[in-house]
């Protein structure tokens, strides 16, 4: 994607000075040296205002791609920090939608798009960085929590059901038809991380995994489950747009000491993975005002479910984007700091 990032600078305009003329017999010597006077200082004035505003340089934003991942809490971080990047800063955003992980930095790599607003990778764009392409902007706010949830009623009514250690105690309540006399432990879709299996085996937990295909079907269990306050364990996470419709409790396990699938005992819980945003180095070394916006942009994961739901709900993202930013205009104007713009 080709580049019109430019840097502009006021032009100079050009300042007459006219020659005083002496009036006739009526005026003195000293009243035409006072006017003399009064008029140079004038023009040195103005010459000086000019001057302040000739060297005064204004960034333009130029032209930038923001990679679209597919799930719609993304898509509410993604919306918020376009609309403020257009309309705030006169950026010119194209979104492109591209599977997530290596397609993507493969983008960045190429000039297709230069920012990931929320990256659950945990280092996984390692190799780009290496090679110049990428780099790491910080986290955007955004804490990922993997776990295994409940409906909120249960919590309420058993509190100590959210002690993952202590789930042999209400396994009764998990019971189905399919899992016998084991509890059903809903696991999520293939290629979700998940140590499910493993926490089973080493708390010797009397439950069985029953995959749910995918995350509609989670969604539709605690939907069910809440409604209908019947008994449900699923897979889950947080952030996401669900969770500001339905109430779920998570249940936990001892403190994570791992950070990838493979070294997980299953003894410990999954660990929080704060949400990275990437920039490729083009962006990142432009100058350009969507920098300072990038890099200070960081909200909650409540935030964004909030804006989420009212996408799922009907809303464009544009909407939703510019309802959550009218709401929160020291937020936004927090993020654009140094940048001379502002909202609101």
């Amino acid at each position: 994607m080709r580049r019109n990032l430019t840097r502009r600078m006021a032009a100079l305009p050009l300042v007459a000075v006219a020659g005083l003329v002496l009036a006739g017999c009526g005026e003195s010597v000293n009243e035409a040296t006072t006017e003399t006077a009064t008029s140079e200082e004038a023009v040195v004035t103005e010459e000086e205002t000019v001057t302040e505003e000739a060297v005064a340089e204004v960034a333009e934003c130029g032209d930038w791609g923001v990679a679209m991942h597919g799930w719609v809490g993304y898509t509410a971080s993604a919306q918020v920090i376009t609309e403020v990047a257009k309309n705030a800063l006169g950026c010119t955003i194209e979104q492109t939608q591209l599977e997530e992980a290596a397609v993507t930095y493969d983008a960045m790599e190429a000039g297709s798009v230069d920012v990931v607003i929320e990256d659950w990778g945990g280092g996984r764009w390692q190799e780009w960085v290496d090679r110049g392409a990428v780099q790491e902007v910080g986290t955007n706010g955004n804490v990922g929590l993997i776990g295994m949830y409940v409906p909120q009623w249960m919590a309420d009514e058993n509190p100590d059901i959210t002690d993952g250690t202590k789930l042999n105690d209400y396994v009764d309540l998990f019971k189905t038809p399919e899992t016998g006399d084991k509890g059903a432990w809903y696991e999520g879709p293939p290629g979700y991380t998940t140590i499910g299996e493993k926490m089973i085996d080493a708390y010797d937990l009397d439950y069985q995994v029953v995959s749910t295909g995918s995350e509609a079907a989670l969604i539709e269990l605690f939907t069910q489950a809440t409604d209908n306050k019947t008994a449900a364990l699923g897979y889950f996470y947080d952030p996401q747009n669900f969770l500001a419709q339905v109430a779920l409790a998570r249940v936990n396990f001892p403190a994570n000491d791992w950070s990838s699938t493979e070294e997980a005992s299953g003894l410990t819980d999954y660990p929080e993975s704060p949400l990275m945003k990437l920039g490729t180095t083009e962006l990142m070394e432009s100058g350009s005002p969507f920098v300072t916006l990038l890099t200070n942009f960081s909200w909650t994961n409540a935030d964004q479910n909030g804006v989420a739901a009212d996408i799922e709900g009907g809303m464009t993202p544009e909407e939703a984007a510019q309802k959550w930013i009218d709401a929160n205009t020291d937020t936004v104007n927090a993020w654009l700091a140094g940048t001379g713009a502002s909202v609101g």
